[in-house]
């Protein structure tokens, strides 16, 4: 698992759903399974803005170095704001998937968790948007293309909301298999129907995890497994559980748990089992923590 402390200190205003208590119920149900006691730990390192550019527009990364408030925040988009520790903590969230990258292609692990704060899947190419300054998972995959050599890699969004973001900056890139779940009509309410390498998979408020699982079984599964992914990347949003206010959905950690294990699979058939997951959304702290235990025994197993 990668994190990093500053990751901690991103405020975004009082009452805001996107904050701290979010990585400490995640450290806290790590502990309480014993995942805590037998799982690599790793401190992130910043990414660099040359590493940001690779999925994003350079005059809009350096508009954000620049806009740091010494107090207070700036609201970049309706629900997102830079307090001062903002970019420091956005720089080691993206900086951990950078890390993640590195870990497993040079053979020093195969499944990385990062978790992270602030979230990453809304950020556009050149656009803040819902909690979201950089594209942490997109900065990843261009990292892992470009330094690398890598040609075909695949991303999973499975939060409740659309991963419009990525889907953004890699709508034209065909190296990328992008598959995104996602209650609709909902925020961010700017879902295209796609291409033949995005792969939307809206479904309406009340899905249960039986529709969840059936749908991806049919619709996503033997798309990865043709696509034959290099490095699989999962953007892991858990506000999707049914204990969360945020979203209309209907699940639980199981249906996560499988996800995960068919990811596994797909991950070990094509690409030796590598897998970098990151933390997107997941509101509801208790349902969060036991969440991402779920997941972690899911991509590990």
């Amino acid at each position: 698992m990668i994190s990093h402390p500053s990751c901690a200190f991103h405020d975004a205003g009082d009452d805001h759903p996107e904050n701290s208590g979010r990585l400490h119920a995640i450290n806290d149900q790590l502990i309480a399974s014993r995942l805590d006691a037998i799982i690599d730990k790793h401190q992130a390192t910043q990414a660099t803005k040359e590493q940001l550019y690779l999925a994003h527009d350079k005059a809009y990364v350096d508009s954000v170095f620049s806009t740091v408030p010494e107090q207070g925040t700036v609201e970049l988009a309706p629900d997102t704001q830079l307090g001062p520790h903002s970019l420091e903590a956005a720089l080691y969230a993206a900086g951990a998937n950078v890390l993640a990258v590195d870990l497993i292609m040079q053979a020093n692990a195969q499944q990385a968790f990062c978790a992270v704060r602030p979230p990453g899947h809304h950020a556009e190419y050149a656009k803040a948007m819902g909690f979201c300054f950089f594209n942490n998972i997109a900065v990843a995959a261009r990292y892992a293309m470009a330094q690398y050599g890598l040609e075909r890699v695949a991303i999973i969004d499975f939060d409740v909301h659309h991963g419009n973001g990525t889907e953004n900056i890699f709508f034209d890139d065909e190296r990328v298999l992008f598959c995104s779940s996602f209650e609709s009509p909902f925020f961010p309410y700017n879902t295209g129907p796609g291409n033949e390498h995005i792969l939307n998979l809206p479904m309406p408020a009340g899905t249960y995890g039986d529709e969840f699982m059936q749908a991806i079984a049919e619709k996503w599964l033997p798309k990865i497994d043709a696509f034959e992914p290099q490095l699989i990347f999962i953007s892991a949003g858990f506000d999707s559980h049914y204990e969360d206010d945020m979203g209309h959905f209907n699940l639980v950690e199981t249906d996560f748990y499988w996800l995960s294990t068919e990811l596994k699979k797909l991950a070990v058939k094509h690409c030796d089992g590598k897998i970098v997951s990151t933390l997107e959304g997941g509101y509801a702290l208790n349902a969060l923590g036991r969440s991402v235990v779920a997941h972690i025994k899911g991509i590990m197993e």
